[in-house]
């Protein structure tokens, strides 16, 4: 699992940080979460490419979150992209881009398909046999969403040896990777687990960004490995993350403590701040695995 952060900035975009937008890189599929202005530009600094970019989450309908989309698709159009592109985002997100295609008379020649969002509780709205997304519902001034992407299963891995001494001919072996037991010519009966070992356990990335402190986010994403939770604020200004309804970096540790995550990640910093250092040194003191988003980095895990 890889995530880039193309952007981790509340508010509006400077010379030198991009409002957010981040890319999951998780069993082969490249998922676009947010999509401030700038976004192409950052994802063309990562050398992220488009083509692979088939599904978009979008959390809420603030500029900073999705003033980036109608620009993107339009570069999809002029580069005549043929592959449809799935949109999740909140109601509205379809009438506002399409108005603005339809104006800038630069409509798709691929299909565009919006799955937009109302529900105030979890729920599902992506899933194959890699892959699945649950909403996170979260609490902003206007109706905002974060995405829980849950990785399944993968296949057993085949201890070749064992297989080996058994004489087991290659037409077997993705059975016996998909579990089964093997019975040989002889009638014996082979256990799966005398051929296999357990593959490495399914990961998880919880993104949330904007909201308030909401103690239920915990119950929702609860052991998540990776956890991306805004923090507009440091606790000496709480009284404006309570009025904009924004969290603090001790906040978002707090979230992270209550649901047992592995590793917490900050960002959405308000521009007021120029030292990034406080706001890990602040969640720190709540939960001891914090890592700072910046704009350009990756992690993997």
């Amino acid at each position: 699992m890889k995530l880039i952060i193309l952007g981790c900035y509340s508010a509006t975009p400077r010379a030198f940080t991009n409002p957010t937008s981040q890319v999951l890189d998780i069993k082969n599929h490249l998922f676009l979460i947010d999509c401030g202005e700038g976004t192409q530009v950052q994802l063309r600094k990562q050398r992220v490419k488009f083509a692979r970019v088939k599904h978009i989450f979008i959390s809420h309908l603030h500029g900073d979150h999705f003033f980036g989309l109608p620009g993107l698709i339009s570069t999809f159009v002029l580069m005549g992209r043929e592959t449809p592109l799935h949109i999740y985002g909140p109601k509205g997100i379809k009438e506002g881009i399409t108005l603005l295609l339809k104006l800038g008379k630069s409509w798709t020649n691929f299909p565009l398909i919006f799955h937009e969002l109302s529900s105030n509780e979890p729920e599902l709205i992506y899933e194959d046999d890699k892959v699945e997304v649950q909403t996170i519902p979260l609490d902003h001034r206007v109706y905002t969403n974060g995405f829980l992407f849950r990785e399944k299963p993968g296949e057993r891995k085949l201890k070749i040896d064992e297989v080996q001494k058994y004489d087991i001919d290659q037409c077997y072996y993705q059975n016996i990777k998909n579990g089964k037991d093997i019975r040989l010519e002889n009638g014996e009966m082979i256990p799966n687990e005398k051929l296999t070992s357990d593959p490495p356990r399914p990961k998880t990335y919880a993104f949330c960004s904007d909201t308030a402190y909401k103690p239920a986010i915990a119950e929702w994403i609860d052991g998540v490995d990776i956890l991306y939770h805004e923090s507009t604020f440091l606790a000496q200004h709480e009284e404006l993350a309570v009025k904009t309804k924004h969290s603090t970096a001790r906040q978002a540790a707090l979230i992270a403590c209550k649901a047992g995550a592995g590793i917490l990640v900050l960002g959405h910093y308000s521009s007021r701040y120029s030292d990034l250092e406080a706001f890990k040194t602040e969640a720190q003191a709540v939960f001891p695995q914090v890592k700072l988003a910046e704009d350009g980095k990756t992690f993997e895990f």
